[in-house]
């Protein structure tokens, strides 16, 4: 897969969020790259996935209003679907406590498959 570089960060990303990113209510077409690059800190938590197995929608509830709720939902391969929220009168900022919701979220599902974290893993692993 090529890498492009992301204008705000100046680091490379992949383009998985390009492939699996589904803009849904109170987002507009045009508002998709600003969204990809607003999202591109999730892209080395997704990457373990094949982008074919994965989708990731976005949608703003409220849009312009005093809380506008943003609301993340993605589902990868071997994962029940993961929802992160969050409500901000500031868009951007809304964004980017949802997106660091599912960050969490994510992380701590691969904890729990770990060998380490699941005693019943552990026992297959040794």
């Amino acid at each position: 897969m090529s890498q492009t570089e992301n204008p705000p960060t100046g680091r490379p990303h992949s383009g998985i969020l390009d492939r699996i990113l589904h803009l849904s209510g109170g987002f507009s077409a045009a508002e998709r790259r600003w969204v990809l690059d607003a999202l591109a800190g999730l892209e080395p938590h997704l990457s373990r996935w094949d982008p074919d197995s994965m989708k990731l929608d976005v949608a703003v509830k409220h849009r312009d209003g005093k809380e506008q709720q943003v609301t993340l939902r993605a589902e990868l391969a071997g994962y029940p679907p993961i929802v992160a929220s969050a409500v901000d009168r500031d868009l951007t900022h809304a964004l980017a406590e949802a997106k660091r919701e599912l960050i969490r979220q994510i992380e701590d599902e691969k904890k729990k498959r770990e060998p380490k974290s699941n005693r019943l893993l552990r026992k297959e692993a040794t």
